[in-house]
């Protein structure tokens, strides 16, 4: 995988367009000024949740005893998952019920952007290819970054783009995700029986 194919992915995992609407309902009660400090510090505990999932994850499937095939897996099932909801949504959002109140950590760094599927597939990525580990943060960056633009700009893409394009968008972004969680899974299993003869 190159990193250009990896900040994909994760961009797809990330899935900006399809949080626009659930930010903007969230940030709506702040003031606009307040908003764009809530949404910076938000992204920046999301980006160092997933760095430390990148870093960190080879150590904590060594202490869990996990393989990496099983984490494989786990993440494409859990891909495959948010794949389906993002295809058919459900009327209270990807994530479920969210609280009242300014929003801290939850739901919007997690499980918003950082959700389950970006961390397995950063702890994926780093505990398959640990030498790769620079090429993997400059990945997480680039699609952190491009994130960050599309949710800071949310207002006027809502506004340009409108519910219905964001929905299509979002719904395509879907499919893509189905496609890679299978792919996932296939290669977690095909690792595994190989593992086993």
């Amino acid at each position: 995988m190159t990193v250009l194919s990896a900040a994909l992915l994760l961009f797809l995992i990330l899935d900006p367009l399809g949080n626009i609407p659930v930010f903007l309902s969230l940030l709506k009660p702040l003031a606009p000024r307040r908003q764009r400090v809530v949404l910076v510090r938000e992204l920046l505990i999301a980006l160092a949740v997933l760095m430390a999932f990148l870093w960190g994850g080879k150590y904590a499937l060594e202490l869990m005893h996990l393989r990496q095939e099983s984490v494989s897996i786990a993440g494409g099932i859990v891909l495959f998952l948010i794949g389906i909801r993002m295809i058919f949504p459900r009327p209270e959002g990807l994530m479920g019920a969210v609280p009242d109140g300014e929003p801290f950590i939850v739901p919007m760094a997690i499980p918003l952007v950082a959700g389950p599927s970006g961390m397995a597939a950063v702890m994926l990525m780093g505990s398959n290819e640990p030498d790769r580990l620079g090429e993997w943060s400059l990945a997480l960056l680039l699609a952190w970054g491009a994130t960050a633009a599309i949710l800071m700009s949310a207002t006027l893409l809502y506004k340009l783009l409108g519910a219905r394009a964001l929905t299509a968008l979002e719904r395509l972004m879907g499919m893509l995700l189905v496609a890679i969680s299978v792919q996932m899974l296939l290669d977690g299993v095909a690792v595994y029986l190989a593992s086993i003869r």
